[in-house]
């Protein structure tokens, strides 16, 4: 994909029609912010935050999402960067290969677009969870099959179509959580809801710490899942209006939105509900009516909040669909313009779609989730654990992708003035963002943490890590591939 050139009129090539086999630049800076921010507001945050508090407290779940979220803003600053200067739809993976290595390029770019195809799928299983609120005896399939097409068709006309809807159903969850804040902070000052707590659940049993750093630390990887969707920026960048002015726009504003509304929940939900509190660490989207939100909103005397939580809950599972199904195909066209995926999928329609990279992505979520329909769904519990570290390592991928951007800028003369957007904190920005990466990575099995050593289970938790390294490794044994000399990388504004 290439960063579009400007015509005569000013217009980028892809829009005037000088070339039909580019993505169109349809995506404004209100849908740059919702994509980003309704990437970090999903179940983790509407479903699972109470478990966080149940397992560390209310202190040390706020101070896991604390830092988390900056490490997220570390991370943003460093997207925002590259972004700018190279807005393409293969973001991770051509930053990788033109600043790190092609292999590393070629692994980032397959483990990205596996991930959102998987999840794509999980969230296909997800939906037929929530519509047995309503729905109890319709097979789940059902909801599934209804669930894949309507998300097949909203990213099958134009990017545009996809930007609106994802707009929409982001609002709808920030609203969501905004009423959610008001409602707690007049709850924990006891305008609604009857006598406040006070600061009970804070000081009461082992308040606010819980577990102490094994617990505050296993809530960093919870958080860190949490989060994980913010990078989507990047990917949209690639068909973004004037990406030079909308993207470090959205970078400046999601962090500070997305810290506010995690922060202020745990905050609101650790004031209201005491840790011990048995629903928190019970709480799923299989059964809506304890989630904290759905207890507090209880509690403040709001009628139908099972129902309305639910809904809600529809709408960023109906989120994470279509931000995966978007994310993977672009992953995978991008992959195909560089030369490690088939040539079919660098085909795109009249509308800017393209549509081979929609069609597979689509398939392989569907092949997804029909293995879980299949005997006791154990492969695709594999497919899911594969993918689980899929989002650190493309976090740590965009620290260490902007690093060297950094050094081949420096190698070849250019005044760090040239850039359009400015990391405010490079170069310890991306240094520490990627080894606070790389601990959550390595800590996903708490097991190791507490004395215990299961190799089966240490197999699991890693497997993601060891496919991505078979990648890098493979594609490094087949083409010979070395790292980039900083001198000689490739720092061009339009990716050939």
């Amino acid at each position: 994909m290439s960063a579009p050139q400007n015509t005569p009129s000013g217009q980028p090539a892809s829009e005037s029609g000088a070339n039909p086999e580019k993505l169109k630049r349809k995506l404004g800076a209100r849908h740059l912010n919702m994509i980003a921010m309704g990437g970090a507001i999903g179940t983790g945050l509407l479903v699972a935050s109470g478990g966080s508090i149940s397992q560390a407290g209310p202190g040390g779940a706020l101070a896991a999402y604390a830092a988390i979220g900056f490490m997220v803003y570390l991370l943003m600053q460093s997207l925002g960067e590259m972004s700018t200067w190279l807005p393409t739809a293969g973001s991770f993976e051509n930053w990788a290969t033109r600043w790190i290595s092609p292999s590393f390029g070629f692994a980032t770019g397959w483990n990205y677009w596996f991930n959102w195809a998987i999840t794509l799928a999980a969230e296909i299983v997800a939906v037929a969870l929530v519509m047995r609120y309503w729905f109890p005896t319709v097979p789940s399939w059902v909801w599934s099959a209804l669930f894949l097409a309507v998300l097949f068709l909203i990213n099958a006309f134009t990017v545009k179509g996809f930007g609106e809807t994802e707009f929409y159903l982001a609002l709808i969850k920030v609203v969501t959580v905004i009423v959610f804040l008001i409602v707690g902070v007049a709850m924990i000052f006891g305008i609604l809801g009857g006598p406040s707590p006070g600061t009970q659940n804070w000081t009461s049993g082992d308040a606010p710490f819980v577990n102490g750093w094994l617990g505050w630390f296993s809530i960093m990887m919870i958080a860190g899942f949490s989060f994980q969707g913010t990078e989507l920026i990047a990917v949209a960048a690639g068909e973004a209006e004037n990406p030079e002015h909308t993207i470090p726009k959205a970078v400046r504003t999601v962090f500070f939105r997305i810290t506010l509304f995690y922060i202020g929940a745990i905050a609101v939900i650790g004031f209201l509900l005491h840790y011990s509190d048995p629903h928190l660490l019970a709480a799923d989207i299989g059964d809506i009516s304890i989630s904290p939100f759905t207890l507090i909103f209880e509690r403040a005397g709001i009628l139908g909040t099972a129902t309305i939580m639910n809904a809600v809950v529809l709408t960023a599972i109906l989120s994470a669909g279509n931000s995966g199904m978007y994310a993977s195909s672009r992953m995978l066209y991008s992959l195909a313009i560089s030369g490690k995926a088939p040539k079919i999928f660098t085909k795109v329609n009249k509308r800017g779609v393209p549509m081979p990279a929609l069609l597979a992505t689509t398939a392989v979520g569907a092949f997804a989730f029909i293995t879980s329909l299949i005997g006791d769904g154990a492969a695709y519990l594999w497919l899911v654990t594969v993918s689980g570290l899929s989002g650190f390592i493309v976090w740590a991928g965009i620290a260490w992708s902007h690093y060297r951007f950094r050094k081949a800028l420096k190698a070849q003369g250019h005044d760090p003035a040239e850039l359009p957007f400015r990391s405010k904190l490079f170069p310890l920005g991306p240094i520490v963002a990627l080894i606070m990466v790389l601990i959550i990575i390595f800590g996903q099995n708490m097991e190791i943490f507490s004395g215990q050593f299961n190799v089966g289970a240490i197999f699991s938790t890693y497997v993601g890590l060891i496919a991505f390294l078979l990648l890098w490794v493979g594609h490094k044994l087949v083409t010979g591939s070395k790292m980039v000399d900083p001198a000689t990388a490739d720092l061009s504004r339009v990716d050939h």
